[in-house]
């Protein structure tokens, strides 16, 4: 059985030539694939313990640290646009595909992370078995004041890449969890601020993500978490369910707060978000 030490540490070329630090848990024969997308603050160091169940349950597992977050020191917080992101997780994807010799693939997206996997479906579904969206970014509850939107948008004119706080440098609003809360307070590679740029790339990515009502239907499994403070359950969940997609599961773990990883629940997110790929890959 893998173990958390027993992922290949390697980089992935982006379209742009940009080398992305990831992860791979590797299979002789997997019995699927799965992409992992971590949130707008985190990285894979934040998540290990999923991607390692998932390697367990026999799956091949690719986790990328997103451009400028993490490892990756390169244009630190920044991204062009929209697109670039987007061709980024098609990247990740054809590296997942190369490795593991498969063609499709489950795609795992955590907080904001939830919301780039489904623009990044909506763009190019092609070979997407099912969507996992871990209390994902799809409609915040936080987000920049109206005078720092007003400084971001005039920073777009002549400052790409000035960077801004990101609003959600309170680790209570994360969980629960002394330990983690200090991990989070603590942790060198959290990111803090993103650009201009990255803040513009992902306001364009909603109107993306609004259109998944319009792709083709593939089974989704939302986990949300039953005390929220980062994002808007209600609107997620009626978003989700109105979709009225076969498959489509939602997961609430009513103790829990946003990063459902670190909760005295996670051993029923864990093995709910194992289970559900799993029934998708009989």
């Amino acid at each position: 059985m893998s173990r958390m030490s027993d992922f290949e540490e390697l980089q992935v070329r982006l379209p742009d030539g940009y080398d992305a630090y990831a992860r791979y848990w590797g299979q002789d024969e997997p019995r699927g694939a799965v992409l992992y997308h971590h949130g707008i603050q985190s990285h894979c160091g934040w998540y290990e313990t999923s991607p390692t169940r998932l390697a367990e349950a026999g799956y091949a597992v690719l986790q990328i640290d997103r451009r400028g977050c993490g490892r990756n020191q390169k244009d630190r917080g920044h991204a062009e646009s929209a697109e670039q992101l987007i061709g980024d997780a098609g990247a990740a994807r054809d590296e997942l595909f190369r490795r593991s010799g498969l063609n499709e693939y489950h795609v795992v997206g955590v907080s904001w992370g939830g919301k780039l996997v489904v623009a990044a479906y909506v763009a190019d579904p092609v070979g997407v078995k099912s969507l996992s969206l871990v209390t994902p970014g799809l409609f915040p509850l936080v987000g920049v004041s109206k005078e720092t939107a007003s400084q971001i948008g005039f920073a777009m004119i002549y400052e790409r890449q000035k960077p801004f706080d990101i609003p959600l440098n309170d680790a209570d609003r994360f969980t629960a969890d002394p330990k983690w809360q200090e991990f989070f307070r603590t942790d060198e590679l959290t990111m803090k601020q993103c650009t201009a740029g990255f803040y513009l790339a992902s306001r364009r990515m909603d109107k993306l993500a609004a259109k998944l009502p319009e792709s083709e239907p593939i089974p989704i499994h939302l986990m949300v978490a039953g005390d929220e403070r980062i994002v808007d359950n209600a609107k997620t969940v009626a978003f989700i369910q109105d979709l009225n997609w076969p498959g489509t599961q939602v997961s609430e773990h009513p103790n829990s707060r946003h990063s459902l990883e670190f909760e005295e629940e996670s051993e029923t997110y864990l093995t709910k978000l194992v289970s559900f790929v799993g029934g998708l890959s009989s």
